[in-house]
């Protein structure tokens, strides 16, 4: 059972989504969530099905005490690197909370210290915190939302499948393709 959260007010969990993809931005959400909610299905979104994380995403959106999406553009994953443009997703996604949290729980080892806010890391945190696996289910819905839309303009890679992970169909595209210019610079394609 996973834990409410670890005590603070206005704690929000934070996590990110598509840190392995060859293409695409990495999304990342923020969630505070309610001392009370708690439904069944909840855990890390890597743990649900598509139709589990559909049907957690419009309760998590309607019942958390203040949510927010973040992203980073591939431009930016090539930049500054991919953790550091995962953090900068993170930080967008505080940044647009409506309500401004007094702690921030991270999954995962590392974080970019953001201004005005205490953090805590916590490893596998999507499988121990509600608030942070709200954030998973976020992250990831968004995310794949949005691979889908590019898998319009760019059908030959398969991301509404794929979500722009490394799998053998996406790399036999972009060998069959080449790269798009949704592919991030600076990764190894094949």
């Amino acid at each position: 059972m996973l834990a409410t959260h670890t005590g603070l007010p206005l704690e929000a969990g934070l996590d990110e989504a598509g840190r392995g993809c060859l293409a695409g931005p990495v999304f990342a959400a923020a969630v505070i969530l309610p001392p009370d909610f708690a439904p069944p299905l909840l855990r890390d979104s890597k743990q649900l099905s598509a139709r589990q994380r559909a049907l957690l995403r419009p309760l998590i959106c309607a019942e958390a005490v203040a949510w927010a999406v973040g992203e980073a553009s591939e431009e930016e994953i090539g930049a500054l690197n991919i953790a550091q443009a995962s953090y900068l997703a993170m930080h967008r996604a505080v940044a647009a909370l409506p309500v401004a949290p007094a702690h921030l729980l991270v999954d995962g080892n590392r974080f970019r210290p953001l201004a005005g806010f205490a953090h805590t890391c916590v490893v596998g945190g999507d499988g121990l915190y509600r608030s942070i696996a709200a954030a998973s289910v976020l992250a990831k819905t968004f995310r794949d939302e949005r691979m889908a839309a590019l898998a319009l303009e760019f059908p030959a890679y398969g991301w509404a499948q794929n979500a722009g992970y490394p799998t053998t169909a996406h790399r036999a595209a972009i060998r069959a393709h080449g790269p798009t210019v949704r592919h991030r610079p600076g990764f190894r394609l094949l």
